[in-house]
C-alpha cells in the first residue's frame, strides 16, 4: 500500500478479456493514453491472451486497441511479431517433446462433464474445454491421467470454467520469458497486468512488476498473495491505467477516469459533474436534474451524520413511534453500505462519519463475533436481533466489506491492527453459519435486510455478500502480512462463487457423474435467465432477487454473459418501472405458497410494498452501475435521470431521497432522507461521469 519508487519499464505485457477489454470507454482511455506516449520512448506493448493471435489481430484492426509490438496468443502457445507481421517459428519448436494432441484429446473426451470450446479457441498446441466448478482434486486427478499416459502437459484451469491443456512449457509466463530473452530484456524491466488464474504465470516470473485489476478473480489474488504487486482500485482498463501511473509509465490517469486520491473532495467532483461536456447525450434539463440531485444527495448525507456515525435516515426529519424507534440507530447494513458507496469522496465530514460508523459497530461486536443489527444513537445500546428476535446475518457481511474499502482507500493500517481480533471473531461467527461446510451460509427466515420477509437457508443476496466478504477479509489479512491465511480465504471464496453459480443458476447441462443437488431437480425451470432468489433443502424460490443479481455482477461472481442474460430478463419485465428499481420480481400475492401472514404487520409487505416488490432508490444506484458496466452507457445515463426523479419525490417536500416507493403508483412510502439512497445516487453519478466524455467521443 506504500508507493514504491517507479522502476524503468521497457515492456508491458497485458491480458485482454477482463483486463484491457470489458468496458469500451475504459479501453478507449487506455488506447488514447498509450498512443499519447512518444513512440520512441514508450515500452514495448505485448498482448498476452487466451485468445488466438488471429482473434487478437482482428481486435487491433478494428481500432479498439492500440497496435502492439508482439502478440502472445493461446495461453502462451503462439507468438506473433506485429511489427514484422510474422510468426516466430523458433518459438513453436520448444513444444514438441512430450506433446501428443491426439492422446490429449482422447483423455479429455473420456472425462465426464467437459465440453469442447469453440474452434476459434483451438490449435495444434492448445486443447481447450469448459469444465464448470471443478475442485483442485479433480484437476489434480486429470494431471495424473496425463502423466500416466506419458504426456508432459500444463493444465491451466481458471474462472471455475476454462480448462486449457498445453505443452508442458507453454503458459503466458514462459512465453513472455522466451520473448524477453530473445529481446535481451531483463525481467526487472517488465510490467504485467491480468485478472484470472491463467495470468499468474506472468506475475510469478522472478523480478517482474505486476498490476492486478480490482475485478480480478480470487484465484489470481491467491497466486500473487506473497508478491509485491500493485492492486488497483478500479476495474479493467481503468485499473490498468491506475497501475501504469503507479509505475511511472504514463504521467497521469486520463481525466475521464475521475480524480486521484486526495483530490476527490466535493468541489472537485462538483466541477467535473457540472462541466459542459458531462452527460452531453442528455437534454439540458436532464443534466440539470442530475446535478441538482447530486447537491441534494450530499445535503441528505450530512443530515445523517451523528456522533456515532451514519444514521439510516435523518433523525430531525422523521417521526418514529413503536417499532420504528429503531430508526434512531446506526444500522450496520445501512451504515456500511453508505461507507462503501462514499469511500472515494475526500470530504472531511464524510470521512469522519465513515470512521465513526465503523468504530461504533466494531466496538459493539459480541464476544462470539456477532455484529449488532444496529446501535441506538441516544444511548449507544447495541441490538443483535430485529423483529421476532432474529439475528441480522448481513450486518457482519457488510462490516467486513466496509472495513476493507475504508482501509484500502485511507491506508489506515492502525485501525486494521486495532480491530484485527474483532474482525477475526466476526469471520468465525459468519463461518459458523455454514453449518454443513458446503461453502454457503444458512440464513434464518427474515435474517437479513429483508427483515420482514420470508426467505431463508441459502439466500442469493447473502451468499453473494459472503463470497465478497471472504475476498475482502483475505485482502485484509494480506495487508497484515498473514499470507497463508489470506490464501485460504481467497481460495475458499472461489469455492463459494462456484457453489453460487451451480446452485442459483439452474441449467439443463449437468455433469452426469456429479452428486445431484436440489438445483438439478428443478426441471421445471430449465435453463435459468437469472440467479434465483432462494434454495432450501426442500424447496426453491424461482423469483428474481434484483439486488442479489446486481451485486453478483458488481462483485464479479457472474461474468458479463450471464449478467447480460439477467439484464434482458429484468429489463423485459420492467423492474425499473415506474422507477429504478424493484427489489423483487414478481411480488408475492396473498394466497401464493410464498405468502406469510406476517406480511400484513404494519401493512408493510403487501404486494408491491416494502420488501415485497417495492422500489428502492438505493438498489436503483446499483442498477445504474450494473447497466453501465455492461457497456449500455446511454441507457445507464437515462436510468440515472429516472433515479434522480424518484429521489426528488417526497411525502412533504422535494428531494427527500425516500426509503422506498410503491411498485405500481411510484409514490414514496418510506422514511425521508435515507443515507443509503443518497450514497448510492452519488456513487452512480460519479461512476457514470467518469465515462461520459469518452463515451460521447466513442458514440
Amino acid at each position: 500500500m506504500t508507493p514504491a519508487p517507479a522502476p524503468s519499464i521497457r515492456l508491458f505485457s497485458s491480458d485482454l478479456d477482463g483486463t484491457l477489454l470489458g468496458n469500451p470507454e475504459s479501453t478507449l482511455r487506455f488506447k488514447q493514453a498509450w498512443e499519447a506516449l512518444p513512440r520512441e520512448t514508450r515500452p514495448l506493448l505485448v498482448y498476452n491472451s487466451g485468445r488466438s493471435v488471429t482473434d487478437t489481430r482482428a481486435l487491433v484492426l478494428s481500432r479498439r486497441l492500440p497496435e502492439p509490438d508482439y502478440i502472445i496468443g493461446g495461453v502462451g502457445t503462439e507468438l506473433y511479431n506485429h511489427r514484422t507481421h510474422h510468426e516466430e517459428p523458433a518459438f513453436n519448436a520448444q513444444f514438441g517433446e512430450g506433446w501428443d494432441l491426439a492422446k490429449v484429446e482422447a483423455i479429455m473426451t473420456a472425462m465426464p462433464g467437459v465440453e469442447r470450446q469453440p474452434p476459434e479457441f483451438l490449435h495444434p498446441y492448445k486443447s481447450s474445454w469448459y469444465l464448470h466448478r471443478a475442485d483442485r482434486a479433480k484437476i489434480d486427478e486429470l494431471r495424473r491421467r496425463f502423466e500416466s499416459a506419458g504426456l508432459q502437459v500444463n493444465v491451466v484451469y481458471s474462472s471455475l470454467r476454462d480448462l486449457d491443456v498445453l505443452p508442458s512449457r507453454a503458459n503466458k509466463g514462459n512465453a513472455l520469458a522466451w520473448l524477453c530473452a530473445r529481446l535481451n530484456l531483463p525481467l526487472t524491466s517488465v510490467l504485467v497486468a491480468g485478472d484470472t488464474g491463467n495470468d499468474s504465470a506472468m506475475f510469478l516470473l522472478p523480478g517482474v512488476h505486476g498490476i492486478v485489476v480490482e475485478n480480478a478473480q480470487p484465484e489470481l489474488f491467491e497466486s500473487v498473495v506473497k508478491l509485491p504487486t500493485f492492486v488497483s482500485r478500479n476495474v479493467m482498463a481503468d485499473g490498468v491505467l491506475e497501475g501504469l501511473k503507479h509505475f511511472g509509465v504514463i504521467p497521469q490517469v486520463p481525466v475521464g477516469r475521475g480524480l486521484p486520491s486526495g483530490q476527490r473532495h466535493h468541489a472537485a467532483w462538483r466541477g467535473m459533474l457540472f462541466a459542459p461536456e458531462t452527460f452531453r447525450t442528455l437534454h439540458e434539463e436532464e443534466r440539470a436534474l442530475i446535478a441538482t440531485g447530486y447537491e441534494q444527495a450530499l445535503a441528505t448525507l450530512r443530515r445523517n451524520i451523528t456522533p456515532l456515525g451514519f444514521s439510516a435516515c435523518s433523525l430531525a426529519d422523521n417521526t418514529v413511534t413503536g417499532t420504528d424507534a429503531n430508526y434512531r440507530s446506526v444500522w450496520a447494513r445501512d451504515g456500511c453500505f453508505t461507507v462503501v458507496q462514499t469511500i472515494e469522496m475526500d470530504d472531511p465530514d464524510l470521512r469522519d462519519a465513515q470512521r465513526r460508523t465503523l468504530r461504533t459497530l466494531l466496538d459493539t461486536v459480541a464476544p462470539n463475533g456477532q455484529v449488532p443489527a444496529n446501535v441506538r444513537i441516544d444511548d449507544g445500546t447495541p441490538e443483535y436481533s430485529g423483529v421476532g428476535g432474529i439475528c441480522s446475518i448481513d450486518s457482519g457481511l457488510w462490516l467486513i466489506l466496509a472495513v476493507y474499502h475504508y482501509v484500502t482507500e485511507t491506508g489506515d493500517l492502525a485501525l486494521l491492527t486495532e480491530y484485527a481480533p474483532t474482525l477475526r471473531r466476526t469471520m468465525e461467527w459468519l463461518s459458523a453459519q455454514d453449518s454443513n461446510n458446503d461453502g454457503l451460509i444458512e440464513v434464518p427466515e427474515a435474517g437479513d435486510w429483508t427483515d420482514l420477509f420470508g426467505r431463508s437457508y441459502h439466500v442469493l443476496y447473502d451468499e453473494v455478500l459472503w463470497y465478497r466478504a471472504n475476498v475482502c477479509y483475505g485482502r485484509l489479512l494480506e495487508y497484515q502480512q498473514d499470507f497463508d491465511r489470506a490464501a485460504e480465504f481467497l481460495r475458499w471464496s472461489q469455492h463459494i462463487a462456484g457453489k453460487i453459480k451451480a446452485s442459483f443458476w439452474p441449467s439443463t447441462a449437468r455433469d452426469p457423474k456429479s452428486a445431484p443437488t436440489f438445483a438439478d431437480r428443478q426441471a421445471s425451470l430449465g435453463d435459468a435467465q437469472y440467479l434465483i432468489a432462494e434454495i432450501t433443502p426442500f424447496a426453491f424460490n424461482w423469483r428474481c432477487d434484483v439486488i442479489g443479481n446486481l451485486l453478483a455482477f458488481l462483485t464479479n461472481v457472474i461474468d458479463v454473459d450471464r449478467a447480460r442474460t439477467a439484464f434482458r430478463f429484468m429489463w423485459g419485465v420492467g423492474v425499473n418501472n415506474p422507477y429504478p428499481v424493484a427489489n423483487l420480481y414478481p411480488a408475492v400475492q396473498s394466497g401464493d405458497p410464498d405468502w406469510r401472514p406476517y406480511y400484513t404487520v404494519n401493512l408493510l409487505n403487501l404486494p408491491h410494498h416494502y420488501h415485497n416488490g417495492g422500489h428502492w432508490p438505493f438498489i436503483g444506484g446499483l442498477w445504474v452501475r450494473f447497466i453501465h458496466r455492461l457497456g449500455l452507457h446511454d441507457l445507464a445515463r437515462h436510468e440515472l435521470v429516472k433515479l434522480a426523479e424518484v429521489n426528488r419525490l417526497g411525502r412533504n417536500r422535494e428531494w427527500e431521497f425516500n426509503e422506498w416507493v410503491h411498485g405500481v403508483t411510484g409514490r414514496p412510502m418510506g422514511k425521508a432522507y435515507q443515507a443509503w439512497s443518497a450514497a448510492a445516487y452519488l456513487r452512480a453519478c460519479q461512476e457514470l461521469h467518469l465515462d461520459s466524455d469518452a463515451a460521447a467521443r466513442a458514440e
